[in-house]
């Protein structure tokens, strides 16, 4: 079929660039550091509680009564379902391995896309796992690191991920743990990228070859994204609308071939959470005699738990056991269309920057949810908006 082989001038050029070119020759000069935040995941079950724990004692993701006591009840609690969840998808989270190898392709292009800014080096800054961002801030200022560039690798931003991961490097900097004197800038978000929505696409059509020729252009697409609390929705977070848009520019980019919907995964504990839920949609679908469907990752770009384990395992099995046949959309992983997407992003924006026609942080950045209340959130945008300074 023709989508199955359709591929774009445009994404033909992206994969050929990655494929030809090479890291540039190393001068003595400190690198341009790229720092790739995310939540990251326990490489190692054996890492699970300190993972948890890291997670529950984070005010900026989760507001808890009494949450320096309640964090650590709720790790013990939680770690042994955890640990076998790891357990199940190999002994560990990729995502780490995965950073790595995103980061290594993606300034190994950066250092011909801008020669200016060479050598780049990718940096790993895990929220809740290690490497955590004091483990790399101090990785840094060994490196004698001045330039330095906060780069979310979520695509769509949330003031409880990307947000929570700024204030920990402004918390960080703040005392000096990045050494003096480095000069930051953000890129905050990037969900509507054309590399980022060409990758996924590509993703989805090789999900739906898999499917019969006959029946594949009414299998459902069902794009799903790491949930969130009505409370933090509800006081203006920005990350449901920029999920939404992401999926409209893949269903532009696939043609309107398929029908789709936008649900929601990995609720935890009693409170009201975006909806609907992944499984209770893959319920109804089964209920209304839809019986194919593509599960589409759209807020993570590297496989974890949420993908490896509630995704394949949980919900695709359900799925089965309502007589739906289901394929998943992999994870962008080592997609060289992807990592391509990563250094044009970033250099990009490193031309823009140096070039005056954009400031340290995006015009949204500086936009606080109307509903905000975290004092850390409002001196961290204005400190990033300085450059660090």
């Amino acid at each position: 079929m023709a989508f199955a082989s359709r591929t774009t001038a445009a994404t033909r050029s992206l994969a050929r660039s990655f494929a030809t070119l090479h890291q540039a020759p190393r001068s003595g000069k400190s690198p341009t550091a790229v720092v790739m935040m995310n939540m990251g995941g326990p490489s190692t079950v054996a890492e699970t509680h300190d993972f948890l724990l890291n997670l529950f004692s984070d005010g900026d993701l989760l507001r808890l009564p009494l949450q320096r006591f309640a964090a650590p009840i709720l790790a013990r609690r939680r770690t042994p379902q955890i640990e076998q969840q790891y357990q199940e998808i190999g002994g560990g989270s990729p995502i780490l391995r995965y950073t790595q190898l995103q980061g290594a392709g993606m300034t190994a292009l950066l250092d011909e896309l801008h020669p200016e800014t060479a050598p780049h080096k990718a940096y790993v800054a895990f929220r809740y796992a290690n490497p955590l961002t004091g483990e790399t801030a101090r990785q840094m200022k060994a490196d004698g690191v001045k330039r330095a560039i906060a780069f979310t690798q979520y695509p769509q931003y949330s003031c409880s991920t990307t947000g929570s991961s700024l204030n920990e490097l402004f918390r960080r900097s703040k005392v000096g743990e990045f050494g003096d004197d480095v000069e930051w800038s953000v890129i905050d978000r990037w969900g509507t990228h054309p590399g980022f929505i060409e990758s996924v696409a590509q993703n989805i059509e090789a999900a739906l070859a898999k499917f019969s020729p006959d029946t594949r252009n009414d299998v459902v697409l069902l794009f799903s994204a790491h949930s969130l609390p009505m409370s933090v929705v509800n006081r203006g977070d920005p990350y449901v609308l920029e999920v939404s848009a992401s999926v409209a520019a893949v269903m532009d980019r696939l043609g309107h071939s398929n029908p789709y919907r936008l649900v929601w995964q990995s609720q935890v504990g009693p409170s009201a959470w975006m909806g609907m839920q992944t499984g209770e949609a893959l319920k109804g679908l089964a209920r209304l005699g839809k019986k194919q469907v593509v599960l589409v990752p759209i807020a993570f770009t590297s496989d974890h738990i949420e993908t490896l384990y509630e995704l394949d395992l949980e919900y695709a099995k359900e799925a089965r056991e309502h007589g739906i046949e289901v394929h998943r959309a992999e994870s962008l992983n080592e997609s060289p269309v992807f990592i391509r997407a990563l250094a044009d992003i970033t250099a990009q924006h490193l031309r823009d920057y140096s070039s005056g026609k954009v400031g340290p942080t995006s015009v949204q950045l500086g936009l606080r949810c109307p509903g905000c209340t975290n004092a850390t959130c409002g001196q961290q945008k204005e400190w990033f908006a300085r450059g660090g300074r």
